[in-house]
């Protein structure tokens, strides 16, 4: 079928998009074939299309995203008008004597309604959370109950809760599909309480606490929702995030680091974007399988892409060293490197390492920066650029440029050892 020049993207644009989101595949498998508590899930919030999952249905321990039901039943409370979001909720001593992290209430003392859901939200406080569930249910005991009877109403077959925090229990366990189907019921069931998920900071007894969802800061686009972690568990988070007018809502368990899991969950999200934007593109790009989930890419674009087309199959395992290699630009017979070769090229010398691409020079500018700052001890007096791309859709090229090419090949190594992906080029041949 002939292309669409009202809805197409020119084709070295979503070439190299799509080289882009190819390159990360053999190291992304290799780190979850490494890592047995991992599990992820991105979902388009409005289609409710899965774009991508990884062990979406594998028992996890959801840690702190336990809360997230927590607030759930808390909203519904205030919802239905049993509570108002100055109610007093009174502090117990079995709600005090909970492990951090905490807001550090005290037996005797009561706390607002609205003061415990920021608790829950920014603090992620675990006192605060047996508060809620003795002021709703009279027992934690039996609010876990309730929370477990509202999973299985929303159809989260495969969660269970023992209590209102996420600490540690064996038999407290959830998905990242369940995860995510928690979290788009708060977001269509409770619209006017969603914001409380963008906040990273509150007041409390003249005290200011900082949040731990630093997505919300370092991510273009992400207002929500919720960060998780327990030795059991690993580090897990709940994102939602808007690009264009499309909200994707995305899960990750089992982290080894904060930082890496945020890393890998920006990596999911921004594959995300781009994969929902190219599906309603098919008359240029029929089958993408930008996360590497076993499905064939095919580019079905002009005759000039047609000659070096290539269908790319998710690396097995022996294979991954090879793979991440020709991920780096190593492969002299890589196809996707000969069809970057055709792509335009900013006015810069020597070697690069492109770290992204982005519908907002801001997004592409976090990226850049978050490059620059893992390879500081590496590389000084980076030089950081952000280039607008020629065509009809504008997109931003995120690099760090004017490196030699041993430095280029290093960083990019160094980079991908860090869950970001890269790719390198050498100026006036690639990208």
């Amino acid at each position: 079928m002939a292309p669409n020049p009202s809805i197409a993207t020119p084709r070295s644009h979503v070439v190299f998009i799509f080289c882009m989101l190819v390159s990360g595949l053999s190291l992304f498998a290799s780190q979850v074939q490494a890592n047995p508590r991992y599990a992820s899930i991105v979902i388009d919030a409005q289609s409710g299309e899965v774009l991508s999952s990884e062990h979406a249905d594998a028992a996890r321990y959801p840690a702190s995203l336990t809360k997230m039901m927590t607030l759930y039943l808390l909203f519904e409370a205030v919802e239905s008008g049993r509570l108002t979001m100055e109610s007093q909720l009174p502090v117990s001593a079995h709600a005090a004597a909970q492990p951090p992290s905490k807001l550090w209430v005290r037996p005797g003392q009561t706390i607002a309604v609205e003061e415990a859901i920021l608790a829950l939200v920014v603090r992620s406080a675990n006192d605060v959370a047996a508060v809620v569930a003795e002021s709703l249910a009279g027992s934690e005991r039996a609010f876990a109950e309730r929370m477990t009877a509202k999973a299985r109403a929303m159809g989260m077959t495969s969660t269970t809760f023992r209590n209102a925090s996420g600490l540690p229990d064996d038999a407290q366990v959830t998905t990242a599909r369940d995860m995510a189907t928690l979290s788009m019921h708060l977001m269509r069931d409770f619209p006017r309480f969603y914001g409380y998920f963008s906040r990273t900071h509150f007041a409390y007894r003249g005290k200011t606490y900082k949040g731990h969802n630093r997505l919300l800061d370092d991510y273009t686009g992400a207002d929500g929702l919720k960060t998780g972690y327990i030795r059991a568990s690993g580090f897990n988070v709940a994102t939602s995030a808007v690009r264009d007018g499309r909200r994707i809502v995305s899960v990750v368990m089992g982290g080894f680091t904060a930082k890496s899991r945020d890393a890998h969950m920006a990596d999911l999200l921004d594959r995300g974007f781009v994969r929902a934007s190219l599906l309603t593109r098919g008359d240029w790009i029929a089958k993408t399988d930008v996360f590497g989930t076993g499905e064939a890419i095919a580019l079905a674009a002009a005759p000039k892409a047609r000659s070096v087309a290539a269908t790319v199959a998710r690396p097995s395992a022996p294979a991954a060293a090879e793979a991440a290699a020709v991920a780096q630009g190593d492969a002299q017979d890589d196809p996707i490197r000969t069809l970057m070769a055709s792509m335009d090229h900013p006015d810069t010398t020597g070697w690069m390492v492109q770290v992204g691409a982005f519908s907002n020079r801001d997004g592409a500018q976090v990226r850049a920066n978050q490059a620059a700052t893992a390879l500081r001890s590496e590389l000084t007096n980076t030089r950081v650029s952000v280039v607008p791309a020629d065509g009809a859709r504008q997109m931003y090229r995120a690099r760090l440029i004017d490196l030699e090419e041993e430095q280029a090949r290093r960083s990019c190594q160094q980079l991908a050892s860090q869950g970001m992906d890269c790719v390198v080029l050498r100026a006036g041949v690639g990208g």
